[in-house]
């Protein structure tokens, strides 16, 4: 395993290479990741929800989070991913996650999300903070799940766990996005796993210059699950962003924001509130073909396209 000599370099945006997405669907990810559920104003993922699809929400908040996953196994190889969840939409009877964005260490991974799956997806780096910044902090044992992330085990300035650096790449250009503490929980004795769950995560996507259609896929899960603190999550570099976007889409497509617009309110969905975190173990995950969808007039549901 990779975090076997507690230490690893960020990961190039170019990931080693597995099979390809040269077979169809659906596509199966295996490996590690933390789900987290945050608490998000809904004028925030409201900027990124296309016009014609009802927001789920309750006094001004609805129901976003973040996917933080590194994959040892899947059709572009080995790479780490994070999505960050704007909101939950209806789909009557019952509602379906909407991404902001999606973050991948790899060029190809990242071409197969815009191109066959919608989404939002763009390349970048996840990078370790240097072992320098850390040397006066105390330290302790890691989990499983930080190892299977290839993180060290040591004590971040912002709480038991390892920071991690996740930076957008467009050609020769880094912009910074964000700081992730990923909490310790491997001090267990008997390191509980916790049960084996499968469940069904349906989401919408597309309204993207590469995938103009809105489209509606599902991801079949099942791993080792069991609930842990929430990471901490915080922007390192740059002033926070001003929370006075006023909803506004510079774009044809409706889904679509301006850069960089979208990152600052990427940044938004990520500083709100957590309230539940996830860590999933012996993670696989199915990917199953999206569908192109009609959204009726009423704004209540969609239909699936004839076509």
């Amino acid at each position: 395993m990779e975090g076997g000599s507690g230490r690893e370099e960020g990961r190039s945006p170019v990931a080693a290479g597995g099979a390809g997405y040269g077979h169809g669907p659906p596509w199966v990810f295996r490996g590690s990741a933390l789900y987290q559920l945050h608490l998000v104003k809904a004028a925030t993922a409201r900027a990124f929800v296309p016009k014609e699809l009802r927001l789920v929400e309750a006094f001004g908040y609805t129901l976003g989070g973040m996917f933080l996953a590194r994959y040892d196994d899947s059709p572009a190889g080995k790479f780490d991913e994070l999505v960050v969840i704007a909101g939950i939409v209806w789909n009557p009877p019952t509602s379906c996650a909407w991404a902001a964005r999606v973050l991948v260490n790899s060029a190809e991974a990242c071409r197969h999300g815009r191109k066959e799956v919608g989404l939002p997806s763009h390349v970048a780096t996840f990078s370790q903070i240097e072992a320098a910044a850390l040397r006066d902090k105390p330290v302790v044992k890691s989990s499983s799940f930080l190892s299977l992330l290839g993180m060290c085990s040591v004590v971040s300035k912002h709480g038991n766990g390892h920071e991690v650096e996740i930076s957008e790449t467009k050609g020769s250009s880094t912009r910074h996005l964000c700081n992730i503490s990923v909490p310790l929980t491997g001090l267990h004795r008997h390191k509980w796993m916790g049960p084996t769950i499968r469940m069904s995560l349906p989401s919408f996507s597309g309204q993207i210059e590469d995938h103009p259609d809105l489209l509606k896929y599902s991801c079949q899960v099942e791993g080792r699950v069991r609930p842990v603190r929430p990471a901490k999550i915080w922007r390192s570099r740059t002033p926070e962003p001003q929370e006075c976007y006023d909803g506004k889409i510079s774009s044809k497509h409706s889904g679509l924001l301006a850069e960089p617009d979208a990152q600052e309110q990427v940044v938004l969905v990520l500083l709100s509130k957590p309230i539940l975190a996830l860590e999933f173990n012996s993670l696989q995950m199915q990917v199953d073909a999206p569908k192109v969808v009609v959204p009726c007039s009423n704004k209540k549901e969609v239909r699936y396209s004839s076509t």
